[in-house]
């Protein structure tokens, strides 16, 4: 490992861009840095985590920071124990999300081995049917979640409601729907956690004790010895799919080629075979079109279920792509030979217990792995669509009664802000003298606005503080993909190098033209044969991968998502380069070796 000597910037040191100054204010105390608390501060490494939140945030969107950091922790610290980690310190810097791994002290790990054994043991050994359990709870928060409403207070109380005694108003369940959003949300992130890092461990354990094994496996070689799974998180993607098979197989092909989603599906309506077609494509949108282009942190992104113009979109590309004769459909046996392959190699080295040990490891590996991805559909796909569409219909609500011009403006203030928004609601309703409302907020919410704009506009640091000799943290690595590698080529900061080193994340080798993809925004420009290039790329990006020769990202350990979906969709992929969008070009032509990691701009 390369030894580090240089450092960061230190977080006090950092100063806003130009009309960011009082960005602070806009998120809890708790998350940003605190001078009071800076020798301490300082004294941890912290690294930027731009795959999950790769932009700044607005107010509102913070909830998300804080119940994942919070879920995730609790998982780690206080249900399972984990031997060598504890939670993540978190904290925003000009919009952007830092992070720092808690460590356990080495003379505590041992303690806690025995505790981890017993309790994540119970998980392993009972793992169908608490997984089982855990789908009934996430779809419970959700249908919860679909039934809050936040309709306009009533001009009077309904007069049963005054004859039966009752003795409140419709405020009391207008303060309680949005806690109880509150809370659900609180709910889903927990359930988030309870499966995800058993998951990661048990792959982990496996990680290691393959290494031990053969001193000189390669990462990836363990790696695609769990590829091939059965995961739900690409179902979305197949159904695509089929609807574009089924639409060649009646005919009605022809008849979604032009227009809007609407005026297309009209079309088909009218079409002799299309009653067939548009039952299949209604069939398909719940739950599987609860799915967003982005990560589901963020407020602004959009979900397919309510701009069903994206999965349009990628069904006519799919289309176009079957009348040529390609296979549009995931390479899965073909990763199921290969992973059957790769482990019968290495097993067939081993004898004994030894072996079966192995293949022990193995199997639980497999057992466990699907869920390490499932999750992300249920819980920042469907679950947090349908929180974010509650809120926006809050936000309408609270628009049409005087509180701002657009539903967005509620995004620019906290969660709590929101709480004292709803009292000021009461209050002027109830009085009769109306709420102070905009009024009150304009200034504020406009500064906000300004400064959100201001903080987009910077290139925030990768790293603060001084990074350890030689990073050791196993989720650091397998997740974000931040090794002593990875730093020292952040602290050279050469951008200008026509070789690019990173993880081997996902085999084979490409050649093409690079398209810089920042936002999703941006996959409207990837035409084929490109190369994608992004800080990170999306589950829900699945469909340009059939148009993409293969992707290159900033950051993404071995276990990421980015690493994961290009493993199962047979795209060679390099991830965790550190800085390949900014030391490549658009337009350049480079080449990927996803066996190794590297990355050569040709061009």
């Amino acid at each position: 490992m390369t030894e580090l000597s240089a450092s960061f910037p230190s977080p006090f040191s950092i100063q806003p861009p130009k009309g960011g100054e009082g960005w602070e204010e806009m998120y809890p105390y708790y998350l940003v840095f605190n001078d009071k608390l800076k020798d301490v501060q300082e004294s941890k490494f912290w690294f930027r985590d731009s795959q999950h939140w790769p932009y700044p945030f607005k107010p509102f969107d913070s909830v998300g920071v804080e119940f994942a950091v919070k879920c995730i922790g609790q998982y780690n610290t206080r249900h399972l124990l984990v031997p060598p980690a504890n939670g993540l310190d978190a904290k925003i810097l000009n919009g952007y999300l830092y992070l720092s791994p808690v460590p356990v002290a080495p003379e505590d790990i041992p303690g806690r081995v025995p505790q981890f054994i017993e309790r994540a043991g119970h998980y392993y050994q009972n793992w169908d049917s608490l997984l089982d359990n855990w789908n009934r709870k996430v779809r419970d928060v959700i249908s919860e979640m679909e039934a809050l409403k936040f309709d306009k207070l009533p001009d009077t109380v309904a007069i049963d409601d005054v004859k039966s005694g009752l003795g409140r108003d419709q405020t009391t369940q207008f303060f309680n729907d949005y806690d109880r959003a509150i809370q659900l949300a609180h709910d889903a992130w927990q359930y988030h956690f309870e499966f995800l890092n058993l998951g990661y461990a048990a792959y982990l354990d496996f990680f290691m004790y393959c290494k031990q094994s053969f001193p000189n496996i390669p990462d990836l070689a363990v790696a695609r010895m769990v590829q091939g799974i059965d995961v739900e998180l690409f179902r979305p993607d197949d159904e695509l799919k089929k609807l574009a098979r089924l639409a060649i197989e009646l005919g009605v092909d022809g008849t979604l080629e032009t227009g809007s989603a609407d005026e297309a599906l009209a079309a088909v309506a009218k079409h002799p075979k299309g009653a067939k077609w548009l039952a299949t494509w209604e069939a398909a949108k719940q739950p599987w079109f609860n799915f967003t282009t982005g990560s589901g942190f963020y407020s602004s992104d959009k979900y397919w279920i309510d701009h069903l113009e994206i999965p349009f979109g990628y069904i006519r590309d799919y289309i176009k792509r079957a009348r040529k004769g390609e296979k549009i459909e995931r390479p899965t046996e073909a990763l199921i030979a290969e992973r059957e392959r790769i482990s019968a190699e290495y097993a067939e080295l081993l004898s004994g217990e030894v072996r079966q040990t192995f293949e022990g490891k193995l199997g639980l590996a497999r057992l466990v792995f699907p869920y390490v991805e499932n999750h992300n559909f249920y819980i920042e796909h469907w679950f947090m669509g349908v929180f974010w569409r509650k809120m926006r219909e809050l936000a309408g609500t609270l628009r049409d009664v005087g509180f701002w011009p657009d539903a967005e403006d509620m995004f620019y203030l906290t969660r709590n802000e929101v709480r004292d928004v709803l009292f000021d609601y009461a209050v002027g309703w109830a009085s009769g003298a109306g709420p102070v409302g905009y009024r009150g907020l304009e200034e504020k919410i406009m500064r906000r606005k300004s400064i959100v704009q201001a903080l987009q506009d910077q290139t925030p640091e990768p790293a603060l503080n001084r990074p350890p000799q030689v990073i050791t943290e196993p989720f650091t690595i397998m997740l974000w993909g931040i090794t002593s590698d990875t730093v020292n080529s952040w602290l050279k900061k050469t951008v200008s190098t026509d070789q690019l080193t990173g993880l081997a994340a996902s085999p084979g080798k490409a050649e093409g033209i690079a398209r810089i993809v920042r936002t999703e925004a941006d996959l409207e420009d990837v035409l084929d044969g490109d190369i994608l290039v992004a800080t990170v790329t999306a589950p829900s990006w699945a469909p340009v991968f059939g148009k993409i020769k293969a992707a290159v990202t900033d950051i993404g350990g071995m276990m990421s998502h980015a690493a994961i979906v290009c493993r199962e969709y047979g795209l060679p992929a390099v991830t965790a380069t550190g800085n390949a969008t900014k030391s490549i070009k658009p337009g350049q032509r480079i080449r990927v070796d996803g066996s190794t990691g590297e990355v050569t701009i040709l061009s």
